[in-house]
């Protein structure tokens, strides 16, 4: 777990709404992420992820409500706003009039920056760009097109990086290589904020997480204590003798007996402590042979909040 030094927030997003065609896409939702973290936004399709991140991008027009990064207001100082604010989208954007070289020399220019060498360099060799400097666009593969707009995104050294679903779609060690490489820009001071249908992926690299179902936030908090307070713990009791009956006094637990007696399942209740069910056991005085303990994870919870699982973003 990070500590964090109070600070500026790196985005503020109040109140924020969004229709298409009298449909609500974004219900009025509120959250703000602090410099320096890695923050999960997640739902299913439909939620408003897409809306969300483009309207913080200044690509969509805001319904009404408020977006500030690092202080401005990206309706009113939009020129900053879009320099501190780098976007992965979900969609490959990319013009096939120019090569990958071509491209990201030019594209600082766009946010008021003047191109490094060093860092375009720097973003090159690390997501494996220079063999394909020289192809035009149209001459790369799925995963390269990807690795160019990571480059492309990054070029104007945002502080703000946005990554919509970066992974969809690409191979098992750029999926690897990009988030160690993500974990690097983090720590060296980049804001992160990250959408992606990969739940393992969101557990294991973001601080907090957000989940969003149909333009509503539905929940956010810290990502460990997400998981800790909405999933569900199963305790596996394996006995050196069968029972033929649930012993008395685990009936909270939801006692099931299987393996002809042999295993004993109890569902701990959501925040309850585990020792307190092993003295339980121990006042028992059951033959017990070994406990095994199962915890849902991310996508679990993901699931219990929205009845839904995965699957590509929708508006």
């Amino acid at each position: 777990m990070r500590l964090y030094i109070r600070r500026m927030d790196a985005l503020v997003i109040k109140n924020l709404h969004k229709s298409f065609d009298g449909v609500a896409a974004v219900k009025g939702i509120d959250f703000s992420i602090r410099q320096g973290e890695i923050f999960g936004l997640l739902g299913p399709n439909g939620a408003g992820k897409s809306t969300t991140i483009n309207m913080i991008a200044g690509v969509v027009r805001l319904g009404s409500g408020q977006i500030s990064a690092f202080g401005y207001d990206n309706q009113k100082d939009y020129r900053h706003t879009r320099r501190m604010i780098g976007v992965v989208h979900q969609e490959i954007v990319i013009d096939n009039f120019f090569t990958v070289d071509q491209a990201l020399k030019l594209h600082a220019g766009y946010y008021g920056v003047k191109d490094d060498p060093v860092w375009r360099q720097l973003l090159i060799d690390r997501l494996g760009l220079e063999p394909h400097l020289h192809k035009v666009m149209l001459k790369l593969s799925g995963g390269l097109k990807r690795r160019f707009m990571i480059a492309k995104a990054l070029i104007h050294r945002p502080r703000l990086l946005i990554l919509d679903e970066p992974t969809a779609g690409v191979d098992v060690e750029l999926r690897h290589g990009l988030w160690e490489f993500v974990r690097e820009i983090n720590r060296q001071g980049t804001t992160i904020l990250l959408t992606t249908h990969y739940l393992e992926e969101a557990e294991e690299m973001c601080d907090r997480i957000a989940i969003m179902h149909h333009g509503d936030l539905i929940a956010m908090e810290e990502t460990h204590d997400l998981v800790r307070r909405l999933s569900n713990r199963e305790l596996r009791i394996w006995l050196v003798q069968p029972l033929e009956n649930v012993p008395a006094g685990l009936e909270e637990c939801r006692p099931e007996l299987k393996d002809d007696g042999r295993l004993l399942l109890l569902n701990l209740p959501k925040g309850g402590e585990v020792g307190q069910v092993l003295s339980q056991l121990c006042a028992l005085k059951l033959p017990i042979r070994d406990i095994e303990t199962d915890q849902s994870n991310l996508e679990d919870v993901f699931i219990q909040l929205t009845g839904l699982d995965g699957g590509n973003d929708g508006p």
